[in-house]
């Protein structure tokens, strides 16, 4: 194990707060659990198994603390093909890589599987570890030099350093440590300001404490006491307690090896792959569009409809391909994918992922995730690929403008799709609505879009308005009788979610072009004009209500029915009550102000003294009485008619 001595002083530029995952590679037997072993003092081989066959099998951890410097968090993987697939379970989170080459041997065909394995993680900040260095010469570690850096070429960590290594004896430690250092240095400062997210590459219970997850902590700290979601199965559960490298803490920051002591779910219920996060903004994905590269040296091409197995944070998910802009790609070429998945994952734009052949089992490319949300695609199109290149190397305004291109999107729901802080995305939201290519719906002004506010492009908002304009017109001539277009009717020829309609209604009645009329929707300019025969049966009418206000006609006997009752309703001229009853407005007016007087002064009111009183039958009086009862200007106590709280 390294002292604390030759540590001291190798990190004293870098800050004490950071910490980092350093992940190693390397064919099996070429000493990897033995270099963490004699670094931290850390058994990585966990399983008795492992123990007794002297061969990594599944995922191990280990940490390194150095004095004045970061916490090192390790990652031992194994190195025999029949665990690639448990390596790629460790790798997803790693800052850096010690690939181990055994000096006595050489690269061997797992030190050039997880070489590539690397390079299509883009892993660039490494060192190459010579172990086994006390066991050759110095003329032949030159030549394992030379073919090492040989294999490096064109990948990665072309660039990275060899240190050679002994585990037995010690030597050249020191230097890995300070080489590592070095490299981890240059790494750009993690960003906290993200959500939380941890692959789970382990779950089990300890006796006492229940249910227990560890993983690599991505996007933003975690909490004890705080709520989480356990995709993709959508379980709830909350964080009981927290350790990074064997500590309690009460908040785990992201880059840092971390076990979850999760209450309110079973270790049953969780499996590797797993995703706890914060709840409610995760969504799990059975459709990837990606950008994928093929291993140079793979023995064929990938083919359109392909069966692959892809690999993604600590998760396995079988599916096939869709080559959308090629009828195949060649051994080291690039195209644009869409996998379809067996099951589901969770991803994120910009996760690195891995695709494996799964017979026999070989990996065969991997990239970048570019949409985790996508349409199905048809192949060939040339502005599905198009759209793609601004998801993938587009400019921030770009890739909002194009995540805009399918209608309005709430403002939570497009950080989460282009991966950036909601303070940033307001920020842009707000230059591009001063520069008038996007509007914030419902708003009169950019600032601040809140989380739930929708946003759309102005050229969307443009062709929006002409539609509603147009709809809303066709109704009014299809029933130029009636006051305006139902709301709901409206929202569902467009076909917009309810909040994102209501958006849009606010922003087109602020512009003048749309009013509302209660639940109604009309054109502005729009008013109920009557045929010169209509005009006449109404005029009619009304003067049969005003000589018979306390009985009135039948409308139909004046040709007043159907759309023509529903327009004088509309406009305020007569009142219907149930059993085809129609009163004038302004006499069943009259007739409320009349009860009400009569209740003031006697206390109450009956329904043979309302029948007396407007010498109405006892039909019309039982009509009246129930509709003021309706609407609370009187209120029933057994017999008699109150006032009511209306």
């Amino acid at each position: 194990m390294v002292s604390q001595q030759q540590a001291n002083g190798v990190v004293t530029a870098m800050s004490s707060q950071r910490s980092f995952v350093v992940g190693t590679a390397g064919h099996v037997d070429h000493g990897k659990s033995s270099l963490v072993r004699a670094l931290t003092g850390i058994d990585p081989d966990r399983l008795a198994e492992e123990r007794e066959r002297e061969m990594t099998i599944d995922l191990g951890f280990a940490w390194l603390e150095l004095p004045s410097g970061p916490t090192i968090s390790i990652v031992d993987v194994p190195g025999h093909e029949r665990f690639i697939k448990n390596m790629l379970a460790g790798v997803g989170g790693i800052d850096a890589a010690v690939l181990v080459v055994a000096a006595d041997e050489g690269p061997m065909p797992q030190t050039a599987e997880h070489l590539a394995i690397l390079d299509l993680l883009e892993i660039s900040h490494g060192v190459v570890a010579l172990t086994k260095a006390d066991l050759v010469d110095d003329e032949w570690l030159e030549l394992v030099s030379e073919e090492t850096r040989e294999r490096l070429k064109g990948t990665t960590l072309a660039d990275a350093p060899l240190v050679p290594v002994s585990s037995t004896t010690g030597a050249g430690l020191d230097i890995l440590i300070s080489e590592v250092t070095t490299v981890l240095s240059a790494l750009p400062q993690r960003s906290v300001d993200g959500k939380p997210r941890l692959p789970v590459d382990r779950a089990f219970s300890v006796t006492g404490f229940g249910t227990v997850v560890t993983g690599t902590l991505l996007g933003g700290p975690l909490d004890v006491g705080q709520e989480v979601e356990i995709l993709p199965g959508r379980r709830k559960a909350r964080v009981r307690g927290l350790q990074s490298h064997g500590r309690k803490v009460e908040r785990a920051m992201p880059g840092i090896r971390t076990a979850v002591n999760l209450s309110g779910i079973d270790r049953e219920e969780l499996q590797r792959g797993d995703v706890v996060t914060r709840p409610g903004w995760l969504q799990p994905t059975t459709l990837l569009d990606v950008r994928l590269r093929v291993v140079a040296d793979t023995p064929r091409p990938l083919e359109q409809n392909d069966p692959v197995d892809l690999f993604i944070g600590a998760s396995e998910a079988p599916g096939f391909v869709t080559l959308l802009d090629a009828d195949r790609l060649m051994p080291g070429e690039e195209g644009w994918v869409q996998v379809r998945l067996g099951s589901p994952v969770v991803a994120l734009s910009g996760d690195r992922y891995i695709v494996r052949q799964p017979s026999p089992s070989l990996t065969i490319g991997g990239g970048v995730v570019v949409d985790p949300h996508p349409r199905r695609h048809r192949r060939f199109r040339s502005d599905v690929i198009a759209a793609l290149e601004t998801r993938a190397s587009g400019t921030p305004e770009e890739r909002l403008i194009q995540a805009l291109a399918g209608g309005p999107r709430e403002v939570r729901d497009l950080a989460s799709t282009l991966d950036v802080s909601l303070d940033n995305l307001q920020t842009l939201i707000i230059e591009l609505a001063r520069k008038g290519s996007l509007h914030v719906l419902g708003s009169g002004t950019p600032d601040p879009p809140a989380p739930t506010r929708f946003i759309v492009r102005t050229d969307t908002l443009e062709r929006i308005a002409t539609e509603v304009i147009a709809l809303i017109n066709d109704f009014h001539a299809r029933y130029p009788l009636r006051r305006g277009m139902p709301r709901e009717e409206l929202r569902s020829r467009l076909g917009y979610p309810a909040r994102a309609f209501d958006g849009l209604v606010a922003t087109f009645v602020a512009s003048g072009a749309i009013e509302e009329r209660g639940s109604l929707l009309a054109i502005t300019t729009f008013e109920i004009q009557l045929s010169s025969d209509q005009q006449r049966a109404t005029e009619r009418f009304l003067a049969a209500l005003e000589a018979q206000p306390n009985a009135p006609p039948n409308p139909a006997e004046f040709g007043v029915e159907g759309e023509l009752l529903a327009a004088l309703e509309d406009m305020g001229l007569l009142v219907r009550l149930p059993d085809n009853i129609v009163f004038g407005a302004a006499q069943l007016d009259a007739i409320r102000r009349a009860t009400l007087e009569t209740i003031d002064k006697n206390g109450s009111i009956t329904l043979a003294q309302f029948r007396d009183q407007f010498g109405s039958s006892r039909k019309y009086a039982q009509a009246v009485l129930e509709y003021f009862d309706q609407e609370r200007t009187t209120r029933r106590v057994g017999d008699v008619r109150v006032r009511g709280n209306g």
